[in-house]
């Protein structure tokens, strides 16, 4: 019974050790070669199991390009408009003048003008006596 609960633990350190010992026998160029072929394995499985998912929900790929699509359009904005901000410098007002006047201005409260309002409205001749 010992040998068979043992077994696992036994298996796995012998594999480790298979795999420890190709490592260091097999030239680097050909554990490249190995990593190439694995992730073009994924890569294969991966498209695979994407195109059954497309087949089977259409509404939720096109959502999700359109949503990609929304998102590489934002960066590209986002990365226009930092490309183009505006440029650091000095900047002074300048006061407005009347066109046809001396150039004084005359300023109103919001007071009086509120007050204006109101005599104009009760002085109008649409209004009911």
């Amino acid at each position: 019974m010992n040998n068979l609960t043992r077994l696992p633990e036994r298996a796995m350190e012998l594999a480790s050790q298979v795999g420890d010992g190709l490592r260091d026998r097999v030239p680097d160029r050909a554990i490249k070669w190995i990593e190439t072929g694995a992730a073009i394995g994924a890569l294969k499985t991966g498209t695979r199991i994407a195109s059954r998912f497309v087949r089977r929900n259409p509404t939720v790929a096109v959502a999700a390009a359109a949503g990609a699509g929304l998102l590489w359009y934002a960066a590209r904005r986002r990365a226009k408009q930092a490309e183009n901000d505006a440029l650091e410098g000095t900047a002074t007002r300048v006061e407005a003048k009347r066109a046809g006047g001396n150039g004084s201005r005359r300023t109103r409260t919001s007071s009086t003008r509120r007050g204006s309002k109101s005599q104009s409205t009760s002085a109008s001749p649409n209004a009911e006596s």
